[in-house]
């Protein structure tokens, strides 16, 4: 099996690291190219990836071809691989805010194609990804469509209309969670740790405890309950940061990425 990847900007990047990690294929089946001729060819160097001259040169040689473009150039780049494609191939999006109607007007209406939201931890094996499968997409192609995505991470099938939710509490939260953690290590700073050490603490503790959450099978809350015990320190923390406003701040950031990815603002 042979992936293409046109684009090669920060998430193609995770993904490809990801599947590289995982032993996927071998690198020499990854295709590449993107408008920046030095770039893509430097970065297939690095990696043993195969780079190829043009777009429609990555869809000849590739059974999935990942389109991992900006919006702003969907149209025109999918106008000029659109005579390679082919029901034999499957298209894989991972361009934001693309439906899957729109993707098969610009292409063909026989086109086998898989929208999907990664992110950036899909790098390092720990990615949580949304996909959505159009009616052309079935058995064992959807099933070799989302194995690239299960080879990075979690997989979670949904419908379009959950897209921009699911891309605020997963994609852009990343950032939100490295804020939490940058917050909790300059916390550290303040009382004499350095911002290394506390950042250390911080993200292990972070980690552990998503691990934990994941394995327990018990919800967040139970979690939280377990740690506090009565009249202690925990409990304190976590009624000041109440007072603070640490729940409405976190929904208000979740309310303003959706509002912005979805136009509403």
């Amino acid at each position: 099996m042979k992936i293409g990847f046109i684009g090669v900007g920060a998430m193609a990047q995770a993904i490809i690291q990801g599947l590289l990690k995982a032993e996927f294929v071998p690198a020499q089946d990854i295709l590449v190219h993107s408008a920046h001729q030095d770039h893509y060819e430097k970065y297939a160097a690095q990696y043993g990836l195969t780079p190829k001259e043009s777009n429609t040169a990555v869809v000849d040689g590739s059974d999935l071809v990942v389109l991992a473009v900006v919006p702003a150039v969907v149209t025109d780049v999918v106008a000029e691989i659109r005579g390679a494609l082919s029901a034999k191939k499957t298209l894989i999006s991972i361009v934001s805010g693309v439906s899957l109607d729109r993707l098969e007007e610009l292409t063909d209406y026989n086109l086998p194609i898989l929208r999907s939201l990664p992110n950036i931890n899909s790098e390092f094996g720990q990615g949580m990804t949304a996909v959505a499968a159009n009616e052309n997409l079935t058995g064992d192609r959807k099933a070799q469509a989302i194995s690239l995505y299960q080879a990075t991470g979690s997989v979670l099938e949904l419908k379009e209309s959950q897209f921009s939710v699911f891309s605020a509490i997963s994609g852009s939260a990343v950032a939100y969670v490295d804020f939490f953690i940058d917050s909790l290590s300059r916390a550290g700073v303040k009382y004499g740790f350095t911002k290394e050490m506390a950042t250390q603490i911080a993200a292990q503790t972070t980690l552990g405890s998503a691990h934990s959450l994941m394995a327990s099978k018990k919800s967040p809350a139970e979690m939280i309950d377990k740690v506090s015990s009565p009249g202690g320190d925990t409990i304190a923390g976590i009624l000041a940061m109440e007072e603070a406003g640490f729940l409405p701040s976190v929904i208000k950031g979740i309310d303003a990425t959706i509002a912005k990815s979805t136009g509403n603002h």
